[in-house]
């Protein structure tokens, strides 16, 4: 029992000391007084043992804090939180406050008032700038792509003349090569920190300027006239981006929204570009559910022209009378966990059948220069179904279209027809470790009949589609002008997978009497490091029909076998992000024989190839 004597003597020391606690006064309405000797006991119960007290006694409140710090926002009062907790005045400067970074406005890689990190001060705001209130975000961003692609591809030689006489091959030399520089810069105004809501309003523009050069190796590919040069070189300002977003409110405490966005902003039906993926104008109403589980789409768009050589939104010109219509809805976990569901319904209206239309180097668009060379109208409506997510270790991706509705006049027999096509795509990846493995297969009916009143070739409204190799494919990257049978029409376009043999997708016309398209390919990813990609794809393709060819080329019968397009690519992102991306690649079209049955040239074993060089830069 001797132990226990010092400890008593102490507790009864400090109970005869003076109250620390009174050097700190306690606010009234927070806590009565308590009597002197519970006061002495708390005491000495917390000098015993550090950070505990007992239950049921709240400390009194700290001090006022004091700073001087122009422009901040002003911090709660003291009264507002627990005593355990200290406002901190202007939380989005308190980094630089410490010391830890100071900003520069060219790094986009730490805090940066340009890149929406900070609000706006309104005390240093230009005096132009039409906000009010707090919680105003601005966010820039400037992007440098550089396109540097040599390629071949079947050149048909002019009718008038051909840069090398005396040659009397209906295909000329495939060389040539294209160049483009584009500069795309944009600004955005915010309302509300977007971390963890969706913004109150949001301003949004964005130009993009691209100075190109192409030279071929043959006359009339270029420009209609024969007596211009084989080399080109223009410049184009479009405008990619100018929109509004509105949030119209929530639906739930854990900001389940709707809101509105109106004006020229990307669109894209499902998850790799595979029927329509641009920048258009429009009006969308947007939203999720069920803690966003559940996300639903649903708007208009009305097509804007294009600059014929860059392919940018050309806002000078006359609106197109093409109309997309879209409905669609996501939900997630269906119907396996990881894997997400979209149901879609989007109709095409196209009133163009009185219009001509003529590019930018003389040839005639809308109409396409194909079948019986009249202009049409349609009413086209695509049902679809698609997934993306993963089933056990499996990664994948797919899509389902049907088309339905009615060409108002064939190219083949210029009476109206139905319109009943299909689509189905899919690709499924299996990870292990720094290594992706993919195996890709496409299906787009084709017309087996082109003088019936049905047109059965499947053709999307503007694809885009990220998928076996996308741009790194030669087929998907290269357009192979349909010579003999079409001038200024291609059987695929460019960017495009689908043989739809129409003058472009930017300018042309959906076409439904076409031969189809059937791919199955495999690839695979390799990141060798964080910040190096090696990636390889071999694809096969087929025309599903070619009655439709037979008929615009004159000939009996026409094989299936488009040929192999073998690809490989390098990327490589010096600081492992998207701010600095290279990447080299290389594709080849090795033909068979139906394709060299439709472009046969002197050297009948020709193989096509493809080079792009790319850099990215991007703040």
């Amino acid at each position: 029992m001797a132990s226990a004597l010092p400890l008593v003597s102490l507790i009864a020391s400090l109970a005869a000391a003076p109250v620390q606690a009174q050097e700190q006064p306690v606010v009234a309405d927070v806590q009565a007084p308590l009597p002197a000797d519970d006061a002495s006991a708390i005491d000495a119960e917390e000098a015993l043992v550090e950070g505990r007290k007992r239950p049921g006694f709240q400390r009194g409140l700290p001090e006022k804090i004091i700073q001087d710090n122009p422009g901040a926002v002003r911090p709660p009062p003291p009264e507002a939180f627990p005593t355990e907790s200290f406002p901190v005045p202007d939380r989005w400067r308190l980094i630089e406050t410490l010391g830890v970074v100071k900003e520069r406005w060219f790094d986009p890689y730490h805090q940066n008032t340009l890149k929406g990190d900070r609000p706006i001060s309104l005390e240093k705001k230009p005096k132009w700038l039409p906000i009010k209130g707090n919680d105003w975000f601005f966010v820039a961003n400037a992007v440098s792509d550089t396109v540097v692609e040599p390629r071949s591809f079947p050149i048909p030689v002019g009718v008038q003349t051909t840069d090398r006489p005396g040659s009397n091959d209906v295909f000329g030399r495939s060389n040539s090569l294209v160049t483009a520089q584009t500069f795309i810069v944009g600004g955005a105004l915010i309302k509300g920190s977007t971390a963890y809501r969706p913004p109150d309003v949001e301003y949004r523009l964005t130009l993009a300027y691209q100075i190109n050069h192409v030279d071929v190796a043959e006359r009339r590919v270029l420009f209609v006239e024969p007596s211009k040069p084989t080399n080109r070189t223009d410049d184009f300002l479009g405008v990619q981006e100018a929109f509004v977003d509105y949030h119209l409110g929530n639906s739930s405490d854990r900001y389940d929204f709707y809101s509105i966005r109106a004006g020229i902003q990307p669109f894209n039906m499902d998850f790799r570009g595979f029927l329509f993926q641009d920048n258009q104008l429009g009006i969308r109403l947007f939203g999720n559910r069920d803690n966003n589980r559940v996300q639903f789409n649903l708007g208009a768009i009305w097509r804007l022209e294009k600059d014929t050589n860059s392919g940018l939104n050309d806002v000078t010109q006359r609106i197109r009378d093409d109309w997309v219509f879209f409905a669609n809805v996501f939900r997630q976990d269906l119907p396996f966990p990881g894997f997400t569901s979209q149901f879609s319904v989007t109709y095409n209206r196209n009133r163009e059948g009185d219009q001509i239309k003529v590019d930018d180097n003389g040839f005639p668009v809308r109409p396409g220069l194909i079948g019986d060379l009249r202009a049409r109208d349609y009413d086209i409506v695509y049902l679809g179904y698609s997934g993306d997510g993963r089933i056990g270790r499996i990664n994948l991706t797919h899509s389902l279209y049907a088309a339905l509705g009615e060409d108002r006049n064939s190219i083949f027999t210029s009476k109206p027809a139905k319109v009943r096509s299909y689509f189905a795509a899919a690709e499924a990846s299996y990870d292990v470790d720094w290594a992706r493995f993919r195996l890709s297969g496409l299906f787009a009916s084709g017309d087996g009949d082109p003088y019936d009143n049905r047109e059965t070739g499947f053709d999307a409204i503007f694809e885009n589609p990220i998928f076996a190799g996308a741009d790194t494919s030669y087929w998907i990257r290269q357009t192979i002008p349909f010579a003999g049978g079409g001038r200024a029409i291609g059987v695929q376009g460019r960017n495009g997978i689908l043989n739809s043999l129409r003058s472009s997708k930017e300018q042309g016309q959906s076409n439904f009497n076409n031969p189809g398209t059937m791919l199955v390919g495999a690839g695979a990813d390799f990141d060798l490091t964080p910040q190096f990609r090696l990636s390889g794809n071999v694809n096969r393709l087929w025309f599903h029909k070619t009655a439709v060819l037979q008929a615009l080329r004159n000939e009996g019968s026409i094989p299936n076998d488009i040929g192999w397009d073998l690809s490989a690519a390098a990327i490589w992102r010096p600081k492992a992000t998207q701010n600095i991306v290279f990447r080299l690649s290389g594709a080849v079209l090795d033909p068979a024989k139906g394709f060299r049955d439709l472009f046969t040239n002197a050297r009948r074993d020709d193989r096509y190839y493809s080079v792009l060089f790319n850099a990215i830069l991007a703040y």
